[in-house]
């Protein structure tokens, strides 16, 4: 197991026996891994993606892969190069419940509606949290590369316009922590999605996943 502060973490009892590190590169070097797990804040997810597949070992990192395209490809590129499996963490996929909706949004025809938010209400230590992460990206990518997702697989079509709005509703952050966006697809389907976090969002702003067609 490897993070900061690892002298302050309290593992669960599964983990009592682990080797645990402060440092990612004294833990690859150390143990040689076959597997790494990612699950650290997205601006670091490409950089140690990279060094634990060079260090040979295969990769599971949470979404997103990367905060760039370049970044992105730079990542598949050292797959692609040492041979080794990258697997991104994509729960929706794997998610009963989200398995059965694509299923049957699937059966509606075309062109799709898509609907789809989730603005959490945040406050105490959620909300330090939450400014953390928007030290990497705003809200409305977090969770969008989710939705935006199920919305192709929906669809099956390819996006071919996007159009985006946002608002920085505190000085207490430097990225816009509420926003939506718009996806035009090619069949002529069309879907919204919007995020935001912080102490000001509504509470009945909260979770809206719909889908209709003809």
């Amino acid at each position: 197991v490897c993070t900061r502060h690892i002298d302050k973490v309290q593992l669960p009892e599964a983990l009592q026996g682990a080797q645990k590190f402060s440092d990612f590169d004294t833990a690859l070097k150390t143990l040689e891994p076959d597997v790494v797990s990612i699950n650290t804040l997205p601006d670091t997810h490409a950089p140690y993606a990279i060094k634990a597949m060079e260090a040979g070992a295969h990769v599971f990192v949470e979404k997103p892969m990367a905060l760039t395209v370049k970044d992105a490809e730079a990542v598949v590129a050292t797959a692609k190069r040492t041979n080794r499996k990258l697997v991104i963490g994509y729960i929706l996929r794997q998610h009963p419940s989200w398995i059965k909706f694509i299923e049957i949004a699937r059966e509606l025809g075309t062109p799709l509606v898509f609907r789809m938010n989730l603005n959490q209400q945040s406050n105490g230590e959620t909300w330090s949290w939450h400014k953390r992460l928007m030290d990497s990206f705003p809200p409305i990518v977090d969770c969008g590369v989710h939705y935006v997702d199920v919305m192709c697989q929906m669809t099956s079509a390819k996006p071919v316009k996007v159009h985006a709005i946002g608002a920085k509703l505190t000085d207490e952050v430097a990225k816009n922590n509420y926003g939506m966006l718009q996806v035009q697809f090619d069949d002529g389907s069309v879907g919204w999605y919007e995020a935001g976090w912080g102490p000001m969002v509504s509470e009945t702003a909260f979770f809206v996943k719909d889908v209709f067609g003809p």
